[in-house]
């Protein structure tokens, strides 16, 4: 496969076939994210594209599910994306399913008649950068959305057939606001129940605005025992009956995770928390950053 800058889909996609349809991301503004600032965004030749399902066809290739990349490929003309998707399906016929990264934005771009054109073309699962359940913060880090924009997008697309499923980032409202965040973040999953949530807490990358804000006191990050703590708490308000979400949550500064099903797992993986929280309670504070900022920039008032 030839792939240009870093790999990255949640880790509910790793046995998918990833399909590259671009470069980099068309929004590209995230304060925190460092993912493609080196890139500039392009989309695919579609002959690039048939080459390479052409490849994994010819060595016996028929994934089940196809993950498009990269930052937002739901972000390509309606068209264009149809066209992949059914050289996809003639070419892997146990394909159920081809999913992809998106924003709200994208969705909202893309009349209803599109959304529903693209469900029946087997588009299935979109992921949306949510991040936070604060319009603040949001606007901070320069979301392409609000929350009362997410909300109608999300409406949209699941009327039109499509799956939701969220990113978000623990530590992402800075330093004492973690369980203020839960609780808005938990109450806009209540409302608009995602199938999967990925939680990849917040490192600080080096080269990244917010990087920056921190150095300069602009932004003061939670310590990873606060990003415990705030993703119990978020795990603990979210309530709904009927249906199974799967939940994976990243600390990769501490090397920690936490996953399962809600609600049946809830209580386990609220007991797992609850040990990490009682060993990172006993240590000095931990942020979680790319290249040392000095502690006393950090722990400023």
């Amino acid at each position: 496969m030839i792939y240009e800058g870093q790999i990255c889909r949640g880790p509910m996609e790793r046995s998918s076939f990833m399909l590259p349809v671009a470069v980099g991301c068309s929004y590209n503004r995230c304060r925190f994210c460092n993912l493609f600032k080196h890139l500039k965004y392009r989309q695919l030749p579609m002959e690039q594209v048939e080459e390479e399902i052409l490849r994994v066809q010819a060595l016996g290739g028929d994934p089940k599910t196809v993950f498009l990349g990269d930052g937002n490929a739901f972000g390509l003309e309606t068209g264009h994306l149809l066209e992949i998707a059914g050289k996809i399906r003639r070419s892997f016929p146990s394909c159920r399913s081809i999913n992809m990264d998106a924003t709200v934005t994208n969705i909202r771009l893309k009349s209803d008649e599109e959304l529903r054109a693209l469900a029946a073309a087997g588009v299935g699962h979109l992921y949306l950068g949510i991040e936070s359940g604060l319009d603040d913060v949001l606007g901070i880090m320069e979301k392409d959305h609000t929350l009362e924009q997410a909300y109608e997008q999300i409406q949209r697309l699941r009327a039109a057939g499509l799956i939701y499923d969220a990113h978000i980032m623990t530590g992402i409202a800075g330093r004492g606001r973690g369980l203020e965040n839960a609780e808005a973040t938990a109450e806009f999953f209540n409302r608009t129940r995602p199938e999967r949530i990925i939680n990849f807490s917040l490192f600080l990358m080096a080269g990244t605005p917010l990087y920056e804000d921190a150095k300069a006191g602009r932004f003061f990050p939670a310590s990873e025992l606060e990003n415990l703590e705030e993703e119990r708490r978020l795990l603990q308000l979210m309530e709904w009956e009927g249906q199974r979400v799967a939940y994976d949550g990243f600390h990769d500064c501490i090397t920690f995770r936490v996953r399962g099903r809600l609600p049946g797992e809830k209580e386990k993986m609220l007991g797992k928390l609850d040990g990490a929280i009682k060993v990172w309670k006993e240590k000095e504070p931990v942020f979680a950053w790319a290249e040392r900022i000095p502690d006393a920039v950090i722990l400023k008032e």
